[in-house]
């Protein structure tokens, strides 16, 4: 066993299979995973630290609603990307299997989406920061969405006047129908 089997079987999930299903590389799977329970726990600290000091030294209530909201967004982050730091409450690891099955894309929305609404009620620094983060997570999956990149022979078939050759039985992608994008 190499040195890279043995760190992706120790970062890996108890009920993933250990064969990966996807095409998607490990190192954008695991930064990710890794960034997005970053941007869970900085999301989940500075929201608190707002909330609490917004209330005490009366914030405006927009303020104080988007850190709400971004508590909310960051504990949802949490549960999906580690729900080792939500062990003590009993649906997380349940919402969590849950989110794993669930196509790349849902959680690109939901990341991007989650990271853009508390930014529109409150522009701070800290709440900036903390959307940022959580935008970023959420471009990653987007990124693990769109798939492997096509050969350069696929590439070139493409961008050709006459179109890709046809082939056989296979799932088609955006770069295999040219009919998408071609000007005409």
């Amino acid at each position: 066993m190499s040195f890279t089997e043995k760190i992706s079987s120790f970062l890996q999930r108890p009920n993933d299979d250990l064969v990966s299903k996807d095409e998607i590389p490990w190192w954008l799977k695991y930064s990710a995973r890794g960034i997005g329970s970053f941007a869970g726990l900085i999301a989940l600290f500075f929201s608190l630290w707002n909330a609490i000091f917004g209330v005490i030294f009366f914030n405006e209530f927009n303020c104080i609603l988007s850190n709400i909201l971004l508590s909310l967004v960051a504990f949802s982050v949490l549960v999906c990307e580690a729900p080792c730091c939500c062990m003590f409450v009993d649906y997380v690891q349940e919402t969590s299997n849950w989110a794993e099955r669930r196509p790349y894309w849902n959680r690109s929305v939901y990341y991007m989406m989650g990271g853009i609404a508390p930014l529109i009620l409150c522009r701070d620094l800290t709440i900036f920061l903390s959307c940022g983060l959580i935008f970023i997570t959420g471009l990653l999956y987007g990124m693990m969405a769109l798939g492997k990149k096509g050969t350069r022979a696929d590439m070139a078939a493409v961008a050709s006047p006459t179109g890709p050759a046809p082939q056989g039985e296979h799932s088609r992608t955006l770069m295999e129908d040219p009919d998408v994008w071609r000007p005409a």
